[in-house]
């Protein structure tokens, strides 16, 4: 029987925006007038842009308005947070339309931003009703790459500057300005309870006042009196009149002295260890944490760091954004200005030294966290040596798949963190956690990530001397390369891994007796870039040349007693061969692969092995179909077995290909139509090509 196509689940409506506070006061009138200004655009993509000064309640306008009309977008409600002041830059476009891209499925991002945009717009072409929150907005040219190609999409972008270039899209402007001063205070009321408002209605009439109408002072102030019921509200609406009169008024938050004010006041009466804690959170490099991240940057264990977190909570310190969809972690982040007005403090108040170490501290983590997810995924690739500054605390997963989902969920923050090592100038935590992403290089392919941290790498592993790091960037790096057809500079990362490992060769050989490990290491990496080489010139369509790296290779990997590596080479032999239209010279290549990939515990590349001795069937002897189509049918369930939904996609092609080749066209229809299905979240590139071969079936 011809495959379910729905073998592969489709992903879940994305609704990713946050719930909007208990505490939303009032409001209608912008309300009405957002439905307004979008109701007069009847044709085409609707762009809102909310802008206000910082604090005014932008995003929480923006979410109340969204969240009130789910049901007119019933193919999701997605959010990014534009970080345009985060103190470490705003988002790279790049790593938002990735995480996008992930909402409705697609896994193999394309490594190039103009590609990137363009799969983003494909994806939400198909006339999606979806909503967009671009918030934290920095300027016209930040939003325009993110914006989706749906007439019936709605995008709504918050920022504090007016963002007029918009305009050109046709977006229409809502400014929004602070609280009246009854809202102020019956949002006060919310927070300290409407009796004590009562008791003391010129107290709340004064700290409205001095919070500027402000939801966020508003918010602050409220919570520091809420934590002392017994304190005069007078008392405090003093202390606000007069904060900004201290050491740090010079470091005024985003020139909004009131919101400045009402943190000064919060910040001065927290406790010593919540005080820490705020200062050292707000140095992560990350907008979004978990309580492992918090655990790193507050030195603190997980009983503690989870008392931390929800005192901050309630302070409105933090904001609380619920567990992570994936991996369920508890997920927490500041107000751009409450995380800036903590940098300062930490600034202040800290040594250099102090907050040196908290932020190797996350690094450690991270890298931590990272090798025990690859030592899980890929341990093969788990060879080199760590170096930790910090005891390490544990990682936040136990099994195979629970680190798969951690890497996914925690991508873009182990690049941020990447980053953060290479400014600093820690070089061996750079090479050594670009190589401890291998199993998300592998597994989820984000081709941007996977060039980056291996450029980034290489520049740090050269710095640091480690010849292994050098090699291992070379080598992973210009795997990545290949596999976006940057084929000239893969070679050249290969031929320098091959000439690196040569060197050493030749250092190692007369003390052969003396470095037997060495030497091993050395001639297995010179088999490794063989090895790329080979594969680079087969994707390249260069087989004569790809066929003789691959021969090398495997002279060296036999001579040295790799089993896994030879195997994985012959499968290479056999594969390079089918493309020459050998398939007699590739069957005894793929057969002996699959038995040693099978022995090796390898089940992944065991079944490539026996995907393309299918297909070698069906090309050699054209009788042999049923053989054939039945070793494709098994490496498919082996496929679906290991989750890898590309695979999945080229064995039912291989089907197709079969079926259409005995000139049973409906039934090669059937199978590419299931493997387009396959395609579509993971390869663009292959959805483009087979949706053309499609087209031109009679």
């Amino acid at each position: 029987p011809v495959l379910d196509p729905s073998a592969t689940p489709a992903p879940a409506v994305p609704r990713q925006l946050p719930p909007v506070p208990g505490h939303f006061i009032n409001r209608r009138h912008e309300l009405v007038e957002l439905d307004r200004l979008t109701g007069a655009s009847q044709h085409g993509p609707v762009i809102a842009v909310i802008s206000g000064p910082a604090g005014v309640g932008k995003t929480t306008l923006a979410r109340r308005w969204l969240l009130g009309r789910a049901e007119s977008f019933p193919d999701g409600q997605l959010y990014a947070d534009l970080r345009g002041h985060f103190a470490d830059g705003p988002a790279r476009p790049g790593e938002l339309l990735a995480e996008l891209l992930r909402s409705f499925g697609h896994r193999h991002i394309p490594a190039e931003l103009n590609e990137q945009a363009a799969l983003w717009r494909s994806v939400t072409a198909d006339a999606k009703r979806i909503a967009l929150l671009l918030d934290n907005a920095l300027s016209a040219a930040q939003v325009r790459p993110l914006l989706p190609g749906s007439a019936a999409a709605l995008t709504v972008v918050t920022s504090r500057n007016r963002m007029t270039g918009l305009g050109l899209e046709g977006a229409v402007f809502l400014p929004l300005d602070v609280l009246g001063t009854r809202d102020a205070v019956e949002l006060l009321s919310r927070r300290v309870g409407a009796d004590r408002v009562r008791r003391e209605p010129e107290a709340a009439l004064a700290m409205a006042r001095a919070c500027a109408g402000l939801p966020l002072a508003v918010c602050v102030a409220g919570a520091r009196a809420a934590a002392r019921p017994r304190q005069p509200l007078a008392v405090l609406a003093r202390a606000l009149s007069t904060a900004g009169e201290g050491p740090l008024d010079a470091l005024r938050v985003g020139g909004d002295s009131a919101v400045r004010a009402a943190l000064h006041e919060s910040y001065r009466l927290l406790e010593p260890r919540l005080a820490v804690a705020y200062r050292r959170l707000s140095l992560l490099p990350v907008p979004v944490f978990t309580p492992p991240v918090a655990a790193a940057v507050c030195g603190v264990g997980p009983a503690a760091v989870d008392r931390l977190l929800d005192e901050l909570v309630e302070a409105h310190l933090l904001e609380d954004l619920g567990p992570d969809p994936d991996t369920a972690l508890a997920r927490y982040r500041f107000h751009d200005l409450l995380r800036a007005h903590a940098r300062e403090l930490a600034a202040e108040e800290e040594s250099a030294e102090d907050l040196d170490r908290a932020v190797r501290r996350v690094v450690d983590f991270h890298l931590s966290a990272a090798t025990a997810a690859e030592a899980l995924l890929t341990p093969s690739h788990r060879t080199l040596r760590r170096d930790y500054a910090t005891e390490p605390i544990p990682p936040p997963f136990h099994d195979a798949p629970g680190a798969l989902r951690w890497l996914d969920a925690e991508r873009a923050h182990l690049m941020a963190v990447l980053r953060t090592a290479a400014e600093r100038q820690w070089h061996a935590a750079v090479w050594q956690l670009a190589d401890a992403l291998w199993p998300v290089c592998l597994r989820l392919r984000p081709y941007d990530l996977w060039i980056e941290a291996h450029e980034t790498g290489l520049a740090a592993a050269r710095l640091d001397g480690d010849r292994d790091g050098i090699s291992r960037m070379l080598t992973s790096g210009g795997t990545g390369l290949r596999n976006v057809g940057r084929y000239d500079e893969a070679a050249s990362w290969f031929r320098q891994a091959l000439d690196a490992a040569r060197e050493d060769i030749a250092r190692l050989v007369p003390h052969e007796g003396r470095v037997p490990k060495e030497l091993t290491a050395a001639r297995r990496a010179e088999a490794q870039a063989l090895h790329g080489l080979g594969q680079t010139h087969r994707l390249a369509g260069r087989l004569d040349e790809a066929r003789a790296y691959f021969h090398q290779a495997l002279t060296r990997r036999e001579e040295i007693g790799y089993r896994r590596g030879a195997a994985l080479t012959r499968l290479s032999l056999g594969d390079t061969a089918l493309a020459a239209g050998r398939p007699d010279e590739a069957v005894p290549h793929l057969v002996r692969a699959r038995a040693d990939l099978l022995a090796e515990d390898d089940p992944y590349d065991a079944a490539r092995a026996l995907a393309f001795l299918g297909r070698a069937h069906a090309l050699r002897d054209g009788t042999l179909h049923t053989t054939a189509d039945g070793r494709l049918r098994q490496a498919l369930a082996e496929f679906e077995r290991a989750g890898s939904v590309h695979w999945q996609g080229r064995v039912l092609e291989m089907l197709g290909e079969g079926a259409e080749e005995r000139g049973d066209l409906e039934r090669a229809r059937d199978f590419y139509e299931q493997s387009l299905a396959r395609y579509r979240p993971v390869s663009e590139q292959d959805r483009r090509r087979l949706s053309q071969r499609l087209r031109h079936l009679p």
